[in-house]
């Protein structure tokens, strides 16, 4: 424990955290990837070492640390080495085409990349890299500034990173979070990118309350049943599509598995469609299935469990942590029923909970806006409606319309563009791009142009060519007229049933 200011005791650093875990069962497994399953004490070992190599690069207290690995044991220990430090681990998609990890990590300035290297010359480590030559001693204590800085696309499309308000104390992660459920000494079972904020830290906070955390690198539904079984485990984190997804698998399949282990499926990300959500209520029961709507920057957040669902369907919950407001486009706030512009904030009293590098925030009259609308029913539940922006959910992840059209527009053929998103039973949506182009282009050459240029999760699944304007004299684009005609006629295009056979 350090000290504070007055020499009495001090936040506890989360390596303090960690060793206290270690003393407690140094031998319980404390996570385990698609290789390997390191113990309580090897991985304390391990950071200590792989933090020594980090301050030999240049890592300090204040640092930011960019992490852009698969899912494996290395991501969460790059975390642990930075806390070790007092520097802020930073997740960054180990797919990140170079144009993109560039504009990433000038926002970032990290100290130091692990994985990707980075195209400007600064300090790097390869995701394999030997530390097993530095000295495994324990390090003194260090409290960070911040426990994580995960980034985020903004409706812009400019990158931008999201600082956690919260220091890297255990006192300051590890409070106020009894709504996730995430029991001390569990096995948590991580299906999704911790390049994802809400994976990264669900599976961060698991390990330091002592849970066993199982790393998937890229999700398969009938393995995921399998790990379940085979870990026992007792929180799953999901998006809808993977949800749906292991749903899908037959029957037999589902029934051979024992899945009596999970005590809670919490599910974030995107809008769970209401069969979906009911698939897994029959599955597990009502009391296991927990949904939380919330952003990175934790103004606020509502939790509902699906025993609530049930009797409210499509409800993402009450308020659970800070406070949120629906207004209307003069900023009155609406009476239960009807739908308005979200706004967030936290508990009078509460530190700031985030801070941005490279964007400001929506702010008014100290509420702030992320950009969704909803309404509150009479006993305070949240229904969420349309986003006020027209971010794509491609299976949990967002995909910034203006960040795609950016890219196309580097192309020398492409004068105009506007991106959508379509409705696609698998992933929620997929992206649609619609084009003005001098000069015809197919489809694989519009996707060598992006794939250098976006991840893939962003690249469009089909493009659409058209003469109309797409904006009007001041630029902008109607995204939301866009969609509605493409979905009319999709709807007029679709065979009717009485037509089939």
């Amino acid at each position: 424990m350090t000290t504070d200011s007055t020499g009495g005791p001090g936040p506890t650093a989360l390596a303090a955290r960690l060793r206290e875990l270690v003393a407690q069962a140094p031998d319980r497994p404390a996570v385990t990837d698609d290789r390997v399953t390191v113990t309580r004490a090897e991985l304390d070992r391990r950071t200590n070492q792989l933090a020594r190599r980090f301050a030999a690069l240049g890592v300090t207290r204040g640092s930011m640390v960019s992490i852009a690995l698969v899912n494996q044991v290395r991501h969460v220990e790059c975390s642990i080495a930075a806390w070790k430090l007092g520097a802020i681990p930073q997740p960054l998609s180990h797919r990140l085409p170079p144009a993109e990890l560039a504009a990433l990590l000038e926002v970032a300035d990290p100290a130091l990349v692990v994985g990707l290297q980075p195209p400007d010359g600064r300090p790097w480590l390869r995701g394999d890299e030997d530390v097993s030559a530095e000295s495994d001693a324990a390090l003194p204590d260090v409290v960070g500034p911040a426990w994580k800085a995960p980034t985020s696309g903004g409706s812009t499309g400019r990158p931008k990173l999201i600082v956690s308000g919260r220091e890297a104390s255990a006192e300051a992660v590890l409070s106020g979070i009894d709504h996730l459920r995430l029991e001390r000494d569990g096995v948590v079972l991580t299906t999704a990118p911790l390049y994802h904020n809400a994976p990264f830290m669900f599976s961060l906070i698991g390990l330091l309350q002592g849970s066993h955390v199982v790393l998937m690198s890229r999700f398969d539904a009938d393995r995921a049943l399998g790990l379940i079984e085979q870990h026992a485990v007792t929180w799953l984190y999901v998006v809808p599509t993977m949800m749906g997804r292991m749903l899908r698998l037959p029957a037999e399949r589902r029934a051979a598995v024992d899945v009596s282990s999970l005590r809670t499926v919490f599910h974030v990300g995107a809008p769970c469609p209401q069969h979906v959500k009911r698939g897994w209520i029959d599955w597990v029961g009502p009391e296991k299935v927990i949904e939380v709507y919330a952003g990175t920057e934790s103004l606020a957040s509502t939790m509902i469990d699906g025993v609530g669902w049930l009797q409210r369907p499509g409800s993402v919950g009450q308020v659970v942590a800070g406070e949120i407001t629906a207004r209307d486009e003069q900023f009155r706030e609406l009476p239960p029923g009807e739908v308005g512009e979200l706004w967030l904030r936290p508990s009078p009293g509460t530190p700031p909970t985030y801070r941005y590098v490279g964007a400001e925030p929506r702010e008014r009259d100290g509420w702030q806006s992320l950009g969704d609308m909803g309404r509150f029913d009479a006993d305070g539940y949240l229904y969420l409606a349309d986003r006020s922006t027209d971010v794509v959910l491609v299976g949990g992840a967002n995909v910034y319309p203006a960040e795609v059209e950016n890219a196309l527009a580097e192309h020398p053929h492409v004068t105009s563009s506007a991106v959508i998103g379509l409705p696609d039973e698998d992933l929620g949506n997929v992206v649609h791009a619609i084009l003005q182009t001098t000069r015809p282009l197919s489809d694989e050459e519009l996707l060598d142009h992006l794939r250098a240029r976006l991840a893939p999760y962003k690249i469009p699944r089909s493009f659409e060519f058209t003469a109309e304007p797409l904006r009007d004299d001041a630029g902008k684009v109607r995204r939301s007229e866009l969609r509605a005609a493409r979905l009319d006629r999709l709807t007029r295009d679709r065979p009717h049933p009485s037509a089939a056979g």
